[in-house]
């Protein structure tokens, strides 16, 4: 599901990462809280980047190699300098 690249992880970040064009897909956990996520997912929609659902926070967090949920995470385009 997830694919090797530079990876974001968090709502702030992956934010930053649509509005400069340097995000290729995010993924969202289900389980997140649409006040949090709504942003990106709007910002995704709107800049025309893939959007993947992740069951779970964990599971999201776990993907980006952290030892607490995440609600988002962006993966970079490769020329990214981000």
């Amino acid at each position: 599901m997830f694919e090797r690249g530079k990876m974001v992880c968090g709502t702030r970040q992956s934010e930053r990462a649509l509005l400069s064009g340097a995000a290729l897909r995010l993924y969202v956990a289900r389980d997140a809280d649409p006040k949090v996520v709504g942003r990106v997912l709007d910002l995704a929609k709107e800049k025309g980047v893939e959007v993947v659902f992740v069951d779970t926070m964990a599971e999201l967090g776990k993907a980006c190699k952290l030892r607490v949920g995440c609600a988002a995470a962006c993966l970079l385009k490769e020329s990214s300098g981000q």
